[in-house]
């Protein structure tokens, strides 16, 4: 064991650093990983990324430290991000970025540091979650309906708008299916939730029995 400890742990690295930038990722792994559910809908996966990420960024930057391949070895970790198979909303890639940068400040020896960091990024994440702050009203929806290319959209709902929503803001047209499909994206407020079928109904009576999609604005899809 001797002989396996001293070939790994050359230079200025030593056994007892390296335990102790491990533990204390995955300790500050799990404090961000508590503070991202509060209040938050995620998945069991992701809240285990996060404990496990801050340790392996950790061990990355202590193995490439004094080394010219730091920089592209911290960037590309940072690019993985970009192509995860699943979308995540900001708040998880910005939970991802935080995580990832603990790793970082215990990897290149400041645990202390790294530990002020997660304690004061967790108390601003906190803060901005109980006081509501940038919230979206509940009742706004996207309202998505799908025409037939012969249909001219201009005020083609605007009657049933007026009968349904409180507000309503035609923002987005797209062409989809060959140019033989339109997409019209709204952004609405229900006068009624309990009216959502009855809306959806006589929009699909107006558009040809076309898809007509409601959802939360956080979820609205993006180009």
């Amino acid at each position: 064991m001797t002989s396996l400890f001293g070939t790994i742990f050359t230079g200025s690295l030593t056994l007892g650093q390296f335990i102790l930038a491990i533990t204390a990722s995955m300790v500050m792994g799990l404090i961000l990983s508590i503070v991202f559910m509060y209040k938050n809908t995620y998945t069991k996966s992701f809240i285990c990324a996060l404990v496990l990420l801050p340790a392996v960024e950790s061990v990355v930057i202590m193995l490439v430290n004094d080394n010219l391949g730091v920089g592209l070895s911290v960037a590309g970790s940072f690019a993985l991000i970009r192509f995860r198979s699943v979308k995540g909303n900001a708040r998880e890639l910005v939970a991802v970025f935080i995580a990832m940068t603990i790793g970082i400040i215990c990897g290149t020896g400041y645990v202390g540091l790294a530990g002020v960091f997660t304690l004061l990024l967790s108390a601003v994440m906190l803060a901005l979650t109980v006081s509501g702050f940038g919230q979206v009203s509940e009742n706004r929806k996207y309202l998505k309906i799908t025409i037939p290319e012969d249909l001219d959209y201009y005020e083609l709902f605007d009657d049933l708008m007026e009968k349904y929503t409180k507000e309503w803001e035609l923002s987005r047209v797209k062409t989809t299916n060959m140019g033989t499909l339109y997409e019209l994206w709204y952004d609405v407020i229900l006068k009624d939730e309990k009216q959502t079928k009855e809306f959806m109904d006589a929009l699909r009576c107006r558009n040809g029995n076309l898809r007509v999609m409601f959802g939360r604005i956080a979820d609205k899809p993006t180009l």
